[in-house]
């Protein structure tokens, strides 16, 4: 299969949904319809910072990815920060999360960007198996203060 990605169009909204909603339980975050619609609708306001990428293969969605552009005052550079990675169960294996990353440095780089950069659980063995074939692992520690959600 060949998968193509693509930003995220109005048509895709059913199957972005249900692969949006697949992250947020692979991840075990309560189940929430107003999320789902804000982020929609975040990645369609051409004036938020969030944009959608979808992987499509002949109509199907196998995985979507959020990115954003973030400043770095250490460096006087803008990166590009890959949110909310993600890929069906059932096709996990098929090179469609290594596509998303790579539309993601290929934007970067058209763009002039200094760094792609991400997260992910420590747990998730899986996906950090790729990431370290991709990118490099770095020595940061990420902290939250939780303001409530």
């Amino acid at each position: 299969m060949t998968w193509i990605v693509r930003a995220a169009v109005p048509a895709d909204r059913e199957q972005w949904s249900t692969l949006y909603r697949g992250y947020r339980e692979f991840y075990e975050l309560p189940p929430s319809d107003e999320v789902v619609d804000r982020v929609w609708t975040w990645i369609h306001d051409p004036s938020h910072e969030t944009n959608g990428l979808v992987a499509e293969n002949d109509g199907i969605l196998g995985g979507l990815a959020h990115v954003r552009r973030f400043a770095r005052p250490s460096s006087g550079t803008t990166g590009l920060y890959l949110d909310d990675l993600y890929t069906r169960p059932e096709l996990r294996g098929a090179g469609i999360a290594t596509r998303l990353i790579a539309e993601a440095s290929a934007i970067a780089r058209t763009e002039g960007l200094s760094v792609v950069r991400w997260i992910t659980d420590g747990n998730n063995l899986t996906a950090r198996r790729l990431y370290d074939s991709v990118a490099l692992a770095t020595p940061w520690v990420t902290y939250d203060i939780a303001l409530g959600e």
